[in-house]
C-alpha cells in the first residue's frame, strides 16, 4: 500500500473534527454506523476515532441520501461495489485488460504519423 493510503487510513480525527468537517451531528455519524455503512476505529478510552477515508465515506453518504437514496440502497451499494472487489478476474478478462494495457504502451512507443498516414 503507498504511504498516502496509509496516511488516509490513520485513524486520527474524533468527532467533534468530524461534525466540522462533514457538517453532519454526532447522531447522524453515529447512526450510519449502526447501519454499518463506517466502522470507525476506537482508541484505548473506547472514543471513537476517523480517518479521512471515513470522512470520504460519510460526504458520499451524504450525497447519495440528497441524491433520493434511502439506508437501505445504500448499503446495497456498498455491498455491491465489495463484492464486485472480492471477485477474481476471469482468464478472459485478465487476457482484455492485458491487451488494452499493451496496446496502450505500444501506442506511445511506434513512430506512427500522427496525421494518419498522410506524412508531411
Amino acid at each position: 500500500m503507498k504511504e498516502k493510503e496509509l496516511r488516509r487510513n490513520l485513524s486520527v480525527f474524533p468527532i467533534g473534527s468530524v461534525m466540522k468537517l462533514t457538517d453532519l451531528t454526532a447522531r447522524q455519524i453515529r447512526y450510519y454506523e449502526d447501519q454499518g455503512l463506517i466502522t470507525p476505529e476506537r482508541n484505548d478510552g473506547n472514543r471513537r476515532m476517523y480517518s479521512l477515508n471515513d470522512m470520504d465515506r460519510l460526504l458520499e453518504i451524504k450525497d447519495y441520501l440528497a441524491d433520493g437514496l434511502n439506508i437501505a440502497a445504500i448499503q446495497r451499494k456498498y455491498e455491491e461495489q465489495a463484492a464486485k472487489k472480492k471477485q477474481p478476474l476471469s482468464d478472459s478478462k485478465v487476457r482484455q485488460l492485458l491487451q488494452n494495457e499493451i496496446s496502450q504502451q505500444s501506442r506511445f512507443t511506434t513512430n506512427a504519423n500522427p496525421f494518419g498516414g498522410f506524412g508531411r
